[in-house]
């Protein structure tokens, strides 16, 4: 074996001018690449012999990352990429020849380095298989003499050129029909009440809803009520799954809802019904609080089911209080959004609001309607805010005492400002 010799370094190397510096660094960047070069030959010439025989070892890359101590992950790219660029031979010392023997030679001689043999033969694995191999190796050849002088993105494009040659008409595709997509979804009701929403989306669906999220997700300015968002993340994202799901529902094309936006059965009590007070049965499989009830029954999110005292059903939805897609329409135009004072929402995302209930003898039309998104919905129901329709036929509002002590009507400006 020929003795090799590194390069001597300077005793003190921060004496050392710039062109000595480049001059060392060039110097061993040479000798790292042939030695890695002649650490493939013998890497080849292992497995030519075969690591059992000689070791006792099931493949070269075992015995190898033993003896450098590294991985099986590690050290199998290194005998891969030997064997690429140096002749083997098989079990009847029949010769292989190497994949890209131009290549070998070049790190042979420490003119290029690990990137450029790795992204040669990435290149190489991507021309089709019926390709002569005289073309095969005259595109191997050009790639491995343009990688001594050439830095990555010559090489990259030059490699595009020859498959475009190569191979005009593409990879056959492997798959003539599309792959159904991995998507599951599951829902389970605890024993709480509440329910667990579980689910297994593929990229696209999943980059699809987390922008859908995202959109609906964002924080409410602060509006004339003076309440800030203070929602965590989670709690919002979970808000703007109900504003999809009430989309979904409210889509004339949705089956079985017929364009209503009826989703489930509620069975309540009269008095309950009437008062807000006590809890009404959902679809018979849980519960919500009776003022719950009032509120989703203002857009027919549900179908309410009224019982009287002794359980005879009164009402099993009164038809003529559905909102319908005419009154919808008008709605939409008359009021342009959530009619709230200070709120941005839009028509889409906003409930028909009964001004004077339902329940109560409140008719459906639209001196009696009026669009809220769904937080200024449970905020007319549950807080101190009042709305009413105002003699021009505009609804207004009227803020609790504690925000104004005259209690002087608001409007919404916001949608007809951009109208």
């Amino acid at each position: 074996m020929s003795e090799t010799f590194l390069p001597e370094l300077p005793q003190e190397l921060w004496r050392a001018g710039k062109l000595e510096l480049a001059h060392g660094v060039l110097q061993f960047l040479q000798m790292m690449r042939i030695a890695s070069a002649g650490l493939g030959r013998y890497l080849a010439e292992v497995e030519s012999r075969g690591a059992k025989d000689l070791y006792g070892y099931g493949s070269t890359a075992a015995w190898f990352a033993d003896v450098a101590g590294l991985s099986r992950g590690e050290a199998s790219p290194i005998v891969t990429q030997a064997i690429a660029l140096n002749p083997t031979r098989s079990l009847d010392g029949t010769e292989v020849p190497a994949i890209a023997p131009a290549t070998g030679v070049a790190a042979a001689e420490g003119a290029i380095g690990e990137q450029r043999i790795k992204q040669i033969l990435e290149i190489l694995a991507r021309i089709p298989s019926d390709v002569s191999v005289e073309d095969r190796e005259c595109a191997e050849k050009t790639l491995a003499d343009l990688a001594r002088d050439a830095g990555p993105r010559q090489v990259s494009k030059l490699g595009d050129n020859l498959l475009a040659w190569l191979n005009p008409d593409g990879n056959e595709p492997k798959d003539p029909e599309p792959k159904q997509p991995c998507r599951e979804v599951t829902l389970e009701r605890r024993k709480d009440g509440f329910w667990t929403l579980n689910g297994l989306l593929d990229d696209e669906l999943g980059a699809r809803t987390a922008a859908a999220l995202e959109a609906y997700a964002t924080p409410r300015p602060v509006d004339e009520s003076g309440q800030a968002d203070i929602r965590t993340k989670a709690e919002r994202q979970g808000d703007a799954w109900a504003e999809l799901l009430d989309l979904a529902v409210a889509c004339p094309d949705q089956p079985g809802t017929n364009g209503y936006r009826t989703l489930v059965h509620v069975t309540i009590g009269l008095e309950e019904l009437k008062t807000g007070l006590g809890t009404a049965c959902v679809d018979f499989i849980g519960t919500m609080t009776a003022r719950e009830a009032r509120m989703a029954a203002c857009d027919c999110l549900m179908l309410p089911v009224v019982l009287s005292a002794s359980g005879e059903p009164l009402d099993v939805g009164r038809l003529k209080r559905f909102v319908t897609p005419a009154q919808r329409r008008a709605l939409n135009l008359r009021d342009g959004g959530c009619a709230f004072p200070g709120c941005h929402r839009r028509p889409r995302n906003c409930h028909a609001h009964h001004i004077d209930h339902w329940a109560d003898g409140g008719p459906t039309d639209l001196r009696n309607l009026v669009l809220l998104c769904g937080f200024h919905h449970r905020l007319i129901h549950h807080g101190d805010w009042q709305v009413r329709m105002a003699a021009d036929g505009l609804p207004e509002f009227i803020p609790p005492q504690y925000l104004d002590p005259l209690r002087r009507a608001r409007r919404n400006t916001l949608h007809r400002a951009t109208a």
